[in-house]
């Protein structure tokens, strides 16, 4: 019987009502002990690693996951996070370019609904989860939820309320899970046991620019003493504003000039970016400074940049590393 080691971080999966609001207070010990069945699918073993609201995580908790999964790595067949809904995403990205190319599968789930809610969505979220986790198939790292596995650079939670929450963005889903049936969407090459790569150092002075009818281009210069890097949300497929007086041109070659990396994506959620189509983005397409993001969701561009600028500062080894795929963050078809 394969081992399963399920790692309980919080979320809503693990809330309950109080005066103010939901707050986590279930363990991980008492989610399992609610989900029948599990019992006869692995030898399951339960760590409690934090507590807390998804909306609190931060880098230094990606850390600690990715600490606690290489500490036990060696003597489990796989492993299940338990998270919160809000910034699952950005821990998935996170971890896989912490953890990359992982043999062994590290799937990520949570819940809409608190496991005590008579309509709760988790239990069915942790079995299918373990069901994935435990497929001779599976690898590196993932989501699953609501019966869909995503990339774990690729998922977005796209709805507030609903059970179907997470997307998997300009990328075909890994598997649909249909009661105790895997059906594979996606079949690629499982990495060898001696590819793993792990790593244990993040710059989270990363900062993500929406751009909105009017801003002004001046807010480089109040970010430059505090941010590294800045990704840019454009409009459309890959629009910035070109005024008359050029200061957005002058603000985002001076932010490169400075030594800071900027990377250019799209705020629209499907079908990526392409700086080349409009005059408004082209003179930005060809300069070396400016990473392209192509079909990247904005979570995995920070967890990515984030991880990069953690190893290095110089720009060529950036650009190397920026535009290498990780757990299928970028189309390399584009």
């Amino acid at each position: 019987m394969k081992k399963i080691l399920m790692i309980a971080t919080g979320g809503t999966i693990a809330s309950m009502g109080g005066e103010h609001g939901l707050a986590p207070a279930i363990t991980g010990e008492e989610l399992a002990a609610n989900v029948p069945g599990i019992q006869d699918k692995c030898e399951l073993t339960v760590f409690q690693l934090m507590n807390i609201d998804s909306t609190n995580m931060r880098p230094r908790d990606w850390i600690k996951i990715r600490d606690a999964v290489m500490e036990h790595y060696d003597s489990y067949d796989g492993f299940v996070i338990l998270h919160g809904t809000d910034t699952m995403a950005y821990t998935a990205a996170a971890l896989s370019y912490l953890i990359q190319d992982s043999r062994k599968p590290i799937v990520l789930t949570g819940s809409q609904k608190p496991m005590g809610n008579p309509y709760t969505d988790a239990k069915i979220n942790i079995y299918q989860s373990l069901l994935y986790a435990l497929d001779s198939q599976s690898c590196n790292v993932s989501i699953v939820f609501n019966g869909k596995a995503v990339a774990g650079t690729r998922g977005r939670k796209q709805r507030t309320r609903s059970f179907d929450a997470f997307e998997s963005m300009n990328f075909p889903l890994l598997a649909i899970i249909h009661d105790d049936r895997i059906i594979r969407h996606y079949i690629g090459t499982p990495p060898e046991k001696e590819m793993l790569k792990t790593y244990h150092r993040l710059n989270d002075r990363v900062f993500v620019l929406k751009l909105t009818p009017e801003v002004k281009a001046d807010i480089f210069e109040l970010l430059i003493g505090h941010y590294d890097a800045v990704i840019l949300e454009t409009f459309g497929i890959g629009g910035i504003p070109e005024y008359e007086d050029g200061s957005f041109e002058k603000a985002i070659f001076g932010w490169i000039n400075a030594g800071k990396t900027l990377a250019v994506t799209t705020q629209v959620p499907e079908e990526g970016c392409d700086l080349e189509v409009y005059r408004v983005g082209k003179k930005y397409s060809e300069h070396p400074g400016i990473l392209k993001a192509d079909d990247m969701t904005t979570e995995s561009l920070v967890a990515k940049i984030m991880w990069i600028l953690g190893q290095t500062n110089d720009p060529e080894t950036i650009r190397t590393l920026f535009y290498k795929p990780v757990n299928h963050d970028r189309n390399t078809n584009i």
